[in-house]
């Protein structure tokens, strides 16, 4: 079974007026490690994208320009073969032989990206008939429902990135909680080298089985939906609600000192705004004052031009009358002629007296006047003595209102809505959680219908695996975990109930991020060992993204492993592997000076001139 496998030989990105950018690998061991942002981690993502991963390939500034990758492979037997495909996703072009810093030329091979169990025209069959595992079948669910294998079943096991590394649940289990009786599956199928095509036959397929069956799935679907929901927003429900009640004390806290900020901001603006119609209503106020000043000027302009007029007329009159008897100047009767006794334009001591009584009047009117000139004077004085004050309480109040009031009610609002938020968030997830026990309940009620109806317990299809087979599995991770000198490792169990490893008693999903990602290393290489020495299906190599992450970001105390020498012996166990074997490790820290002398260990410096700077060209 052995010579039924493939190695990754190279990996290159191509576009127009571009640069190749490629790495190769070798059998054994290949490190790439170096600085951060790179392309490290691009790397992992792109091989998995290669091997059927749904695109478009994730997008970094670096790949502008880059729209083609081609991946090289190569069999134990030592058949070659290049896949080109775009980085925006679809089908994969397949070419005889391996391409890296040139494309390859002619048509190829078209191979559909999406595995069909009755084609054989696509890239998941092509690489199944290079592992002798065309045809297979696997469990789908619980039930014993079967699907037929496919290539990406087997990659979730081998390909490990730097998020899955240290998640906190089973190897076993990629999130989707309607693919884990599936992945179960194939983890059996690599171990026993035994699919489930025999489950096939022994299914009843009466109209209540197969509408049951249906039910079921869906609930599988909904349910592997809503965990991932539940775990993306939420927590525990225990939590969820502690969260809740502490949200809704705090809400109205804050919401009392929002009432009292809100009253203290109307309080402070309503008096600015009074303020400011007092100084509007005297602006207007003085501006009327003034204009009626200017109309009283005018009007003064006037008594004093009607007096002077007067005053003439009076002097003038008496003139006439010190001059003595003469012809008179208005009729030009002569002084013998003169009757003052009767009515004449011409009486000039009636034209004076008349002169000095309007003087008389006009002068009151004068008087009365500059009276109300004075008034409004004051008046104005008053409203001018008053504006500079009003003016600088407008301005405290507003500068009171923009650095203190204002903000303070902003920063309230903004918290409150933020608390309001939050609590909606939390009642969301709650809700989740609800609609989740919901149709876990329901889909309890269908599974003891479909135990009923079949006539034997629920958990009858449940996957078994032989204890001797998980006890073979369990030394060889128990092997390699003393060889890297993990810390204390004496017993290693496989628990099918968890599906998970057991480590000294302790489940592997309870220790810090550090240490689940240098067992989930361990479980995966695990894997690949146990399969070749067992001659059981297996791709024939391992990726795996930042496993000794104990070194760069350990998650407290007992994660970390820094004072350890579990790197060196991890790697000197790696580096010792035999061709048959390939292991692709991306790594931040730097590896041992032997292993970086090796020709397959590869650094990424970050720095343009010094050493490869990355995956991809500096522009």
């Amino acid at each position: 079974m052995t010579e039924h496998r493939f190695q990754i030989r190279s990996l290159s990105f191509h576009g127009p007026a571009r640069e190749a950018a490629s790495v190769s690998f070798g059998a054994g061991l290949n490190v790439i490690y170096g600085a951060s942002n790179t392309g490290k981690s691009f790397i992992v993502d792109a091989i998995d994208f290669m091997l059927g991963g749904k695109g478009p390939l994730r997008d970094i500034p670096e790949r502008v320009g880059y729209d083609k990758v081609i991946l090289g492979i190569e069999t134990l037997s030592g058949a070659q073969f290049s896949f080109l495909r775009s980085t925006a996703g679809g089908n994969i072009t397949r070419y005889e032989g391996l391409y890296s810093d040139t494309l390859p030329e002619g048509q190829g091979t078209l191979l559909a990206d999406t595995h069909s169990e009755r084609k054989e025209d696509n890239l998941s069959a092509f690489l199944l008939s290079q592992l002798d595992l065309m045809h297979r079948k696997v469990r789908r669910n619980q039930r014993g429902d079967v699907q037929s294998l496919s290539f990406r079943n087997l990659a979730r096991l081998i390909i490990v990135n730097e998020e899955e590394i240290i998640q906190q649940r089973s190897p076993l289990s990629d999130g989707n909680y309607v693919a884990d009786t599936a992945n179960s599956s194939v983890f059996k199928l690599l171990l026993t080298g035994v699919d489930d095509s025999a489950l096939a036959a022994a299914k009843h397929q009466t109209p209540e089985y197969q509408a049951r069956g249906a039910q079921l799935d869906l609930l599988d679907q909904l349910i592997g939906d809503y965990r991932k929901k539940v775990r993306e927003l939420a927590g525990p429900p225990a939590e969820l609600e502690d969260q809740l009640s502490r949200l809704d004390t705090t809400m109205g806290a804050h919401g009392q000192q929002l009432a009292i900020s809100e009253s203290q901001y109307r309080g402070v603006a309503n008096e600015r705004r009074t303020l400011l119609k007092r100084l509007e209503d005297g602006r207007n106020r003085l501006t009327e004052i003034r204009n009626l000043l200017e109309r009283f000027e005018l009007l003064e302009q006037h008594y004093r031009s009607d007096v002077d007029r007067l005053r003439g007329i009076e002097e003038a009159g008496n003139l006439f009358s010190a001059l003595g008897e003469a012809t008179c100047p208005l009729c030009g009767a002569a002084p013998e002629h003169h009757r003052p006794s009767s009515d004449c334009d011409g009486n000039i001591e009636g034209a004076v007296a008349a002169a000095h009584a309007e003087i008389s009047k006009i002068e009151l009117r004068q008087g009365e006047l500059r009276d109300t000139i004075a008034t409004l004077q004051r008046e104005a004085r008053a409203f001018e003595r008053r504006f500079p004050g009003i003016e600088q309480s407008i301005s405290r109040l507003s500068e009171e209102i923009d650095n203190i009031v204002a903000p303070n009610l902003r920063r309230l609002r903004s918290s409150y809505r933020d608390l309001a938020d939050k609590r909606g968030e939390v009642k969301e997830a709650l809700g989740l959680h609800q609609t989740l026990k919901d149709l876990e309940e329901r889909k309890g009620a269908l599974e003891r219908e479909d135990a009923a109806a079949l006539g034997s317990p629920s958990n009858a299809t449940e996957i078994e695996l032989s204890t001797t087979t998980v006890d073979k599995f369990s030394s060889v991770v128990l092997e390699l975990l003393k060889q890297w000198h993990f810390p204390d490792a004496d017993r290693v169990h496989f628990d099918m109930k968890v599906r998970d490893l057991i480590i000294n008693g302790k489940n592997r999903t309870s220790f810090g991020k550090g240490l689940r990602a240098i067992t989930q290393a361990a479980f995966t290489i695990g894997l690949l060992e146990f399969c070749a020495r067992e001659s059981t299906p297996h791709p024939g190599f391992a990726v795996l993204d930042s496993p000794l992450l104990s070194y760069r970001e350990p998650e407290g105390t007992n994660d970390d492993l820094r004072g350890t020498d579990l790197d060196d012996h991890f790697y000197d166990l790696l580096q010792s592997a035999r061709s048959d074997r390939q292991i692709i490790v991306i790594e931040n820290t730097d590896p041992p000076a032997n292993v970086r002398a090796s020709p397959q260990a590869l650094k990424f410096t970050g720095i343009a001139g010094i050493g490869r700077f990355g995956l991809f060209p500096v522009s």
